[in-house]
């Protein structure tokens, strides 16, 4: 498995799709004349972390296997990205934060060889939760089993946030990237 074609891509597309979702999530506010970076401490549940988090972990969770899967520690850089989005009930941030969050994480998978990760398929990787859990997997296990189902499920918990607080954003928001594979005079007309 050629996981650098996997995941890179994967996490570029869903990333630029959470920025746009942020960026009308401003302009709805904005037309309300409400400040967005109220929309920051919103959440599904009482018991689940806000808007602000969930677009760190977002961000940690495309940012983590470049390092994983190259047998590299984590850079600080990325586990205060980790570490705010678990503190974002105190200080969830602006927009402009989450926004350049997201910036930076498109950054580091963009710089990336096209085989970056690819060695790390088979490799052994223990990883080590905050709360002392510890896995054992493969590259490709960890890929597969933790990586994307992380990133997808504080990507979809964004969207929800975002959606059920009023933004109105639809499926052609979540699989934005699909449009260019539209096959020509395929695309409904409205009239």
């Amino acid at each position: 498995m050629q996981l650098t074609r996997l995941l890179v891509p994967t996490f570029v597309q869903t990333l630029k799709n959470l920025s746009a979702w942020l960026d009308k999530a401003a302009a709805f506010q904005h037309e309300k004349g409400a400040n967005p970076d109220a929309l920051m401490t919103l959440r599904l549940a009482p018991d689940m972390f806000p808007l602000a988090a969930q677009v760190r972990f977002v961000c940690f969770q495309a940012q983590e296997p470049v390092y994983r899967l190259r047998g590299e520690d984590l850079p600080q850089t990325v586990l205060r990205v980790r570490k705010e989005g678990a503190h974002s009930n105190e200080a969830p941030g602006t927009f402009a934060d989450a926004q350049a969050c997201i910036a930076d994480a498109i950054a580091l998978l963009s710089n990336l060889t096209s085989d970056a990760l690819d060695a790390g398929t088979g490799e052994p990787i223990a990883l080590d939760l905050p709360n002392g859990i510890v896995f054992d997997m493969t590259g490709e296990q960890y890929a597969r089993d933790w990586s994307l189902p992380q990133f997808y499920f504080h990507a979809m918990t964004a969207y929800a946030i975002l959606r059920n607080h009023g933004v109105p954003l639809g499926k052609p928001d979540y699989v934005a990237h699909m449009f260019s594979y539209i096959r020509p005079g395929t695309l409904p007309q409205s009239g």
